[in-house]
């Protein structure tokens, strides 16, 4: 899951940020409203964490932005303003929740846990494309019966091809959605993945041509196989 927080507190942003890391999420950080847009404009996010009080946009205009282009990942609002109104304010801009600072990590990422399984659920806890079969609540993945060790990374990359069905997904596509602008590595890293996660699935019986690819444009999953969701 790939999360941008927009604070504009330094001290705050390390800290949330390398928590969120080590609870293995991919984690993008702008210091302005204005930043935090573009970031949203460049990028996929499952969720944002807004501060109210931010440099150039604040948070809730920022949200009220978001929404009226029809983005519809969930939204934290993160904020001293603790007054009820505040609340009604940021929650009627689009926010799906608020959290009142200082705040337990702890709680906020159950919030966060939260609104990510809200909605995955409302999409689909599993999916399958072919024999293939991903359950996103338990993170398991076999193809037929059997089960599929994959590492974090690979387990990102399948996951992001069967949601995307048949589309097919550039190599800068898939930098977009795998890693945070901080850490971005070259598209030799994705051919490196993608060479593993495909041993790894033509060991457990698929076709070597279960992901594509489509020369010079990128990868797509093989369309001819029977795909659904559960």
């Amino acid at each position: 899951m790939k999360l941008l927080l927009v604070e504009d507190d330094r001290e705050i942003s390390e800290l949330l940020s390398e928590v969120l890391i080590g609870e293995r999420y991919l984690v993008d950080v702008a210091s302005d409203g204005e930043e935090g847009w573009d970031f949203v404009e460049a990028c996929e996010y499952d969720l944002v964490m807004l501060d109210v009080m931010l440099p150039r946009l604040n948070g809730v205009d920022l949200c009220r932005q978001l929404r009226a282009k029809a983005y519809e990942m969930p939204i934290i609002m993160l904020t001293a303003k603790d007054s009820t109104e505040d609340q009604i304010t940021g929650l009627d801009a689009g926010a799906d929740d608020y959290v009142v600072k200082p705040y337990k990590l702890g709680e906020l990422l159950a919030r966060i846990r939260a609104l990510l399984r809200r909605r995955t659920v409302s999409v689909s806890p599993v999916l399958r494309w072919g024999d293939l079969s991903l359950d996103s609540n338990t993170c398991e993945v076999t193809y037929g019966e059997r089960i599929l060790k994959l590492t974090p990374k690979e387990y990102s990359l399948l996951e992001l091809f069967l949601r995307n069905g048949s589309s097919l997904l550039s190599r800068s596509k898939i930098l977009d959605n795998l890693w945070s602008f901080d850490d971005p590595p070259d598209e030799n890293a994705v051919k490196t993945h993608m060479r593993r996660l495909r041993k790894k699935l033509s060991k457990a019986g698929a076709a070597d041509d279960f992901i594509e690819t489509v020369y010079g444009l990128g990868y797509r999953l093989k369309q001819n196989l029977q795909h659904g969701y559960s």
